[in-house]
């Protein structure tokens, strides 16, 4: 995920693997809410805005949690507007981080771009918190398959909780539904995965949606995950 890693105080494992078993057959507004509880104003929620479903749930635990979105300056103007939409919607506490001056010299798809586009600007803004909430499902792609629901994160030092972790594509789409929801523009053009526009392409029906990603790269994560 990164270039250092940081080892959980002494005994947070086991008592996170205590609370992740508890939280893996509740349902993901469980285990927002305990985050939210636990952890308070030390607390963010990471999110992509490919879809709102996690934002939606941790609003409902609280409405002033802050929210962060990494902007890499090499989005989807769709998915810029999308925030903006999401923003007004729940009136979001809403941080959005800029890459450093570095970053001119990683282009969009270059070696480091990731690292010094997403990577370190979540770096900072985690900067003193206890802990992060992440929309990450084990369905979207093998590398993510052990996901728990709770854990330590040794590439921020922080623990880590991924409510909806057990979810799928179709839970998803579900819950959008069943609450009314607006999805990313960009679903409906067939990117089901999305991430920057140089680097991400519609998938066809059948087609692993992470392939849409990076495609023909070899590379299968940004490194905020794994």
């Amino acid at each position: 995920m990164s270039e250092t890693t940081t080892t959980a105080p002494e005994g947070l494992v086991s008592d996170l693997a205590e609370v992740d078993a508890r939280l893996e057959a509740l349902p993901p507004s469980k285990a927002v809410e305990w985050a939210v509880a636990e952890f308070g104003r030390d607390l963010v929620l990471a999110a992509s805005f490919q879809d709102i479903v996690l934002i939606d749930l941790a609003v409902k635990a609280d409405p002033g949690i802050e929210v962060v979105f990494l902007d890499t300056e090499a989005h989807f103007p769709e998915t810029l507007a999308f925030v903006e939409e999401v923003r007004a919607r729940y009136d979001l506490n809403l941080t959005v981080t800029h890459p450093g001056a570095d970053a001119d010299a990683w282009p969009c798809g270059s070696e480091r771009c990731c690292q010094v586009r997403k990577v370190e600007p979540l770096r900072q803004a985690l900067a003193g918190k206890r802990a992060w909430l992440t929309a990450l499902k084990r369905s979207d792609a093998t590398t993510r398959s052990a996901a728990p629901v709770v854990g330590w994160d040794e590439g921020f030092g922080l623990v880590k909780i991924n409510p909806m972790a057990a979810w799928t594509d179709d839970d998803i789409d579900s819950y959008l539904a069943d609450h009314g929801l607006p999805a990313h523009p960009l679903i409906a053009k067939g990117y089901r995965s999305i991430g920057c526009a140089p680097t991400t392409r519609p998938t066809a029906e059948g087609e692993d949606p992470r392939s849409g990603r990076w495609s023909g790269s070899g590379k299968t994560e940004c490194g905020l995950h794994a």
